[in-house]
């Protein structure tokens, strides 16, 4: 694939070389290449995954279930991303269907692997006895985390960037020069566009230190989960707007994102009211979620041991209780 030249004209950055390609190596005839974009998502996977790994036990999540929950994420999440870019799309993939597995260039929509995501979550959440809304609180953290580091991927493929911007960030290539003329004298090709990727990924960073410091101090279900609505459906709505690269439904000119942005706001305002009605919790458990480590030191408090008695010892024990309830029949007799 060719290198791009990305220039930044008012940081007075020209003809930055961006390959999309990281390397390449041969397997028998055939030439594989290994993208950047495959790679930033791959390690936005992991970084959440080891942050989810060592602060579960704080939570009394077993690090097993976080495991397990993020194996079925993955798989999920990167099938309702295709899916939904392709749904949206379809005139792109109507012709050739194999196009759908392709998806080296890019062709991931984020809304479509967070409900994949979702819906790995109550599957997991269920099958594991743990506490839906709690889950999703601890979890909740690591998407604007991930996001934001596979934010960048967009970059080395130059694609997801806005329209054309005099601001001194705005960006030019060769991609969104051919992107821009393919719309006639809708856009100025030669001018630098809104680098609106990057727009996200500072949002995204910002949204995971507000939401980390959030659930630390919670004391209510859902709150975190909440916040994470209204965040991010505000940011989502506000950034797509500049985008070029927008899906829409059907022949209208509403942007796909943008009505789900909403939908997310609401959601999470109404999640705010009934949260608002609930008693603070004082200690925030997910049921059935307790470490193994806490396992252990309660089954340690309970332990009692039990004294070695030689047969002796048991003999003069019997011999003694005979002789204590024959002097009470005694008594009784007496009286």
């Amino acid at each position: 694939m060719e290198t791009y030249h990305v220039s930044f004209p008012g940081l007075g950055i020209y003809s930055l070389p961006i390959n999309p390609v990281a390397f390449s190596f041969n397997l028998g005839d055939r030439e594989i290449n290994i993208y950047w974009y495959g790679i930033i998502i791959a390690a936005a996977f992991l970084i959440c995954f080891l942050l989810a790994v060592k602060q579960a036990p704080k939570y009394d999540i077993k690090s097993d279930h976080i495991v397990d929950t993020f194996l079925l994420i993955m798989i999920l999440a990167i099938i309702g991303a295709r899916l939904y870019y392709v749904v949206f799309s379809w005139d792109e993939f109507s012709d050739d269907l194999m196009k759908i597995f392709q998806t080296r260039h890019g062709g991931l929509a984020f809304y479509g692997g967070l409900i994949g995501g979702i819906l790995a979550v109550l599957v997991m959440a269920k099958h594991k006895k743990i506490h839906l809304i709690d889950f999703m609180d601890f979890l909740a953290v690591y998407v604007p985390l991930g996001h934001a580091i596979g934010r960048w991927g967009n970059f080395f493929n130059q694609e997801a960037f806005g329209a054309n911007t005099d601001l001194p960030w705005g960006m030019y290539s060769e991609n969104t020069y051919q992107y821009l003329s393919q719309y006639g004298d809708k856009y100025a090709p030669l001018s630098p566009v809104h680098p609106t990727f990057l727009y996200e990924s500072i949002a995204n960073f910002l949204i995971f230190i507000i939401l980390y410091q959030i659930r630390k101090k919670s004391k209510k279900r859902g709150e975190t989960s909440a916040w994470y609505l209204v965040l991010y459906g505000l940011v989502r709505f506000g950034v797509e707007g500049l985008r070029t690269d927008s899906l829409f439904i059907g022949n209208t000119t509403i942007r796909v994102s943008q009505a789900l942005s909403l939908i997310f706001v609401l959601i999470g305002i109404v999640a705010f009211i009934v949260i608002s009605r609930r008693k603070p919790i004082e200690n925030m458990e997910v049921a059935d979620g307790v470490t193994d480590s806490a396992l252990s030191e309660k089954s340690a408090s309970d332990f009692v041991p039990l004294n070695p008695v030689n047969s002796s010892d048991e003999n003069q024990t019997i011999e003694k209780n005979s002789e204590e309830n024959n002097s009470e029949e005694n008594n009784s007799e007496i009286e």
